[in-house]
C-alpha cells in the first residue's frame, strides 16, 4: 500500500465512510456514504446472475467490491449487506430467501472469507425501515418518531422495526416479518410452506393472480391500479381487496407494536388508496377509538435498502 492510498483511508476512517450492499434477485447495488455529511462518495450497479447460483452470486459481489475499491481509493473496514431472507441466529445460515440460490447458506462467514474484511448481513426489509428512519422520511416528517414500523410491499411482503434509532431483529431474526402471518385461506399456498400468509394475499404478484382470476387477463399491478379510477369492476374488485386485507393486516402490527410510524414501500405501496381507505380499514381493527399512526410514503426510493445496508455499519446500529 502506498503512504498516499494509506492516509486516504486514515482519512476516510475519521470521516466515517460506510460500505454498503443491496443483495437483489436481479442487481447487486454497492454504495459508499459519507456518515457525517450523507455523501455518496461511489455507487455502482451489477446485475446478479442468480441462475449461476450461488458461488457465482458470491463472485458477482467480489467484482462490486473490487470496483467500489479502485473507484474510492479507499479498502472498506467493515461492509454492510442487505439480503432478501434472514440468517438463522442457531444454524448461522440463511432462510426464507425468494432467491432461492441463497437458502441454507453461511452468507456472512462465506462473504468475510472471500472479501477478507468484517461484515454485518440484514434482511432487505430491515435495511429499508433503517434507511428512511435515518435518511430518509422520518427526518423529513417525523422527527419526533421514537418507533417505527417500515413495510416492503412488491414481490413479497417485509418488514422491519426500529426503535430508538435501532434495529430491532429479534431473537430468531424474525422481527418485523408480518408478511407471513396468517391473513386469509384465500391467498392459497405461500413458498414458505404455510397458507394464507399476508404474502399470498396483498403482494404485487398475488393481486395480479386475483385480477386475472376474476378478469381473464393478465396485467401488471401498476396498470391494474390505473383501470380501478376508468370503470374496470375487475381492477376496482382487486383494489378494494388489496385495501380491506391490507387494514387488517397492518392493524395486527398496530395493536402489537403500536408504531409511532409506518412507512410503506415497494411497488404495492405506490397505490395512493392504501394511505387513505387503508388507514380506514386498519381504524376498524385496531384497538383504539381513536388512530393516530402516521403512514407515511418513502423517501429514499429505490435507494432506501443500499442506504441502509451502509447505515449498518454505523455504531450506533
Amino acid at each position: 500500500m502506498t503512504r498516499q492510498m494509506a492516509e486516504s483511508e486514515a482519512a476516510a476512517a475519521a470521516r466515517g465512510i460506510l460500505w454498503g450492499i443491496d443483495l437483489g434477485g436481479t442487481k447487486i447495488e454497492g454504495i459508499i456514504i459519507d456518515s457525517g455529511s450523507g455523501e455518496v462518495i461511489c455507487r455502482h450497479r451489477i446485475d446478479t446472475q442468480g441462475d449461476g447460483g450461488y458461488r457465482h452470486v458470491l463472485s458477482r459481489i467480489g467484482k462490486l467490491v473490487g470496483f467500489l475499491k479502485r473507484e474510492s481509493g479507499f479498502t472498506p473496514e467493515m461492509i454492510g449487506f442487505g439480503t432478501p431472507g434472514t440468517l438463522d441466529p442457531d444454524t448461522g445460515k440463511l432462510r426464507g430467501s425468494n432467491s432461492r440460490h441463497l437458502n441454507g447458506e453461511p452468507l456472512d462467514r462465506d462473504l468475510e472469507q472471500m472479501l477478507d474484511v468484517p461484515v454485518c448481513v440484514e434482511n432487505d426489509a430491515n435495511c429499508f425501515t433503517l434507511a428512511e428512519t435515518r435518511m430518509g422520511a422520518i427526518p423529513a416528517k417525523a422527527p419526533w418518531a421514537d418507533s417505527v414500523f417500515g413495510v416492503i410491499m412488491g414481490t413479497g411482503v417485509g418488514g422491519g422495526i426500529v426503535i430508538g434509532n435501532r434495529l430491532v431483529s429479534g431473537k430468531h431474526g424474525i422481527g418485523g416479518e408480518w408478511g407471513h402471518n396468517f391473513l386469509d385461506n384465500s391467498g392459497g399456498k405461500c413458498f414458505c410452506g404455510r397458507v394464507g400468509c399476508v404474502e399470498t394475499v396483498i403482494s404485487g404478484p398475488a393481486l395480479e393472480r386475483h385480477y386475472h382470476s376474476l378478469s381473464g387477463e393478465r396485467l401488471p399491478l401498476r396498470q391494474i391500479s390505473e383501470r380501478s379510477g376508468q370503470g374496470d369492476s375487475f381492477a376496482q374488485a382487486t383494489i378494494d381487496r388489496l385495501v380491506r386485507f391490507f387494514g387488517l393486516a397492518i392493524s395486527q402490527v398496530i395493536n402489537t407494536l403500536d408504531p409511532d410510524v409506518i412507512v410503506i414501500g415497494g411497488g404495492v405501496g405506490n397505490i395512493d388508496q392504501l394511505y387513505t381507505r387503508g388507514f380506514e380499514e386498519a381504524s376498524r381493527h385496531a384497538f383504539t377509538s381513536d388512530l393516530s399512526t402516521l403512514i407515511l410514503k418513502p423517501e429514499l426510493g429505490d435507494s432506501a435498502g443500499v442506504f441502509g445496508a451502509a447505515q449498518l455499519c454505523a455504531r450506533n446500529t
